[in-house]
């Protein structure tokens, strides 16, 4: 228990301590914190205090306006920092507690700018975040203004039941799955560039798409736009070109986890899509939550990997449970709605293959992987259709309303409309959550 008030509901309480990266009103540097309850704890300030032997000489990393160079020191760091962060900030600890001067450094109020929460706490009356803690990017700038080398990210394709959906869709239930997708975990490159933090809204994209195939196809705004429910994981110390991670090593490379929402255009996927796969109908936006949940905290809910038939490659076999036990929600708002109105519950549990299978096979050939690299899970669709991870499965192709109360209707998104994604795992008496990930459609730019 923490001498900090945290409400049993909050997604940040003692057992959570999730990082990012904040400035203040007063105080515009860019710089570490946790999230605690609803204040940040500015690491910037308390740095000298992380006097473990795997902190100790690495001080100045809690100093940095980025995770990077915390994310690359190892688990050994990671797990010492948040340790010392849950003692620090425990009911029984008096270094904190009891110095109000400390304290008033070290505490800000989190009335995120992006996520637009109010909060009327001591100390600052306002913190923005930033999607700096690992890509470098301030606010919704791009890689190229930033401070931080650019990083890579990579999206799978992991869900049995969204392959099987959108294959059956496309290709009809027996050729649903393709031959290779219970071998490997399938994946793509996407575009680093246009990762955004949430809050920041979403441009309707434009285009080429082919929805009459006996005529040419048009240019213009795309008319199916989705979300797609994802998460992401960040990539700890890297490798060199040429290595690879061993699959009973990998979690020791995988840093923490965000909410994700890779926007898409159906209509300009479908069209472009043979034979290299995704590229405009993606790359226009994808969003991220701004705090970074650890795996130790995620560690106690962890559960049974699911059955994988065939069994795996030996590189990709691993006895090992690391399948998250994560309940997973989608909202939309539209304009003219008073309240948001849920349309999808799902879990990271149903994903098909793990993270650690994910980054075993990325590296698999050689391929490097730095500090920061965001590695994603894929639509995250359960067995049943509340638990569908896009509105392409939940109006099944378009064939379906999907009801949003009080006469709302949708079978793709419409602008205006304003996509929450939330995650959490409960535990007994305390919940280790994500906050938002939420973007508006804004009308595209003829």
């Amino acid at each position: 228990m923490s001498f900090l008030k945290v409400e049993e509901d909050s997604d940040f309480p003692i057992q959570n301590l999730p990082f990012g990266v904040f400035s203040t009103p007063d105080n515009p540097t860019h710089r570490i914190g946790v999230a605690i309850g609803d204040q940040i704890l500015d690491l910037s300030v308390v740095k000298h205090l992380f006097t473990g032997s795997a902190l100790s000489k690495h001080q100045h990393v809690f100093a940095q306006p980025i995770l990077n160079p915390f994310m690359a020191l190892g688990r050994e760091a990671w797990r010492e920092a948040r340790a010392f962060l849950q003692q620090l900030l425990s009911a029984g600890e008096a270094t904190l507690r009891d110095n109000k001067e400390l304290r008033q450094k070290l505490t800000t109020e989190p009335s995120y700018f992006y996520l637009q929460w109010d909060f009327s706490l001591i100390g600052h009356p306002c913190a923005q975040m930033f999607l700096g803690p690992v890509w470098g990017l301030v606010g919704i700038l791009s890689l190229s203004d930033s401070c931080c080398p650019l990083r890579d990210y990579t999206d799978f394709y992991s869900s049995l039941h969204h392959a099987t959906n959108v294959g059956t869709m496309f290709r009809g239930k027996d050729n649903a799955l393709m031959p290779n997708w219970l071998h490997l975990p399938v994946a793509y490159n996407g575009r680093a560039s246009s990762v955004i933090v949430s809050g920041t809204p979403i441009r309707r994209p434009m285009g080429q798409t082919r929805s009459d195939e006996t005529k040419p196809p048009v240019f213009g705004a795309s008319k199916l736009l989705d979300f797609e429910l994802e998460m992401a994981f960040f990539v700890g110390p890297g490798t060199k070109l040429g290595e690879r991670i061993d699959i009973s090593r990998a979690h020791e490379h995988i840093f923490g986890m965000v909410l994700m929402n890779d926007w898409s255009a159906r209509d300009i996927q479908k069209w472009e899509y043979v034979p290299l796969g995704p590229f405009l109908g993606k790359s226009f936006g994808t969003t991220i939550s701004p705090w970074v949940v650890s795996m130790e905290a995620l560690s106690p809910f962890i559960v049974a990997n699911p059955v994988q038939d065939p069994k795996p490659l030996p590189y990709l076999y691993s006895d090992d449970s690391y399948t998250f036990d994560i309940n997973l929600l989608v909202s939309i708002k539209g304009e003219a709605m008073t309240e948001k109105a849920t349309i999808c519950r799902s879990n990271l549990k149903h994903m098909y293959w793990t993270m650690k299978q994910q980054l075993a096979h990325h590296t698999v050939n050689g391929c490097n992987v730095r500090p920061g690299d965001l590695l994603a899970s894929g639509t995250i669709s359960g067995p049943t259709p509340e638990s569908f991870g896009s509105m392409l499965e939940l109006s099944w192709k378009g064939t379906k309303i999907i009801d949003l109360g009080n006469g709302n209707t949708r079978k793709f998104l419409q602008d205006g409309d304003e996509v929450t994604l939330t995650g959490y795992c409960q535990g007994n008496g305390y919940r280790i959550g994500f906050g938002e990930c939420t973007g508006k459609v804004l009308p595209a730019i003829l």
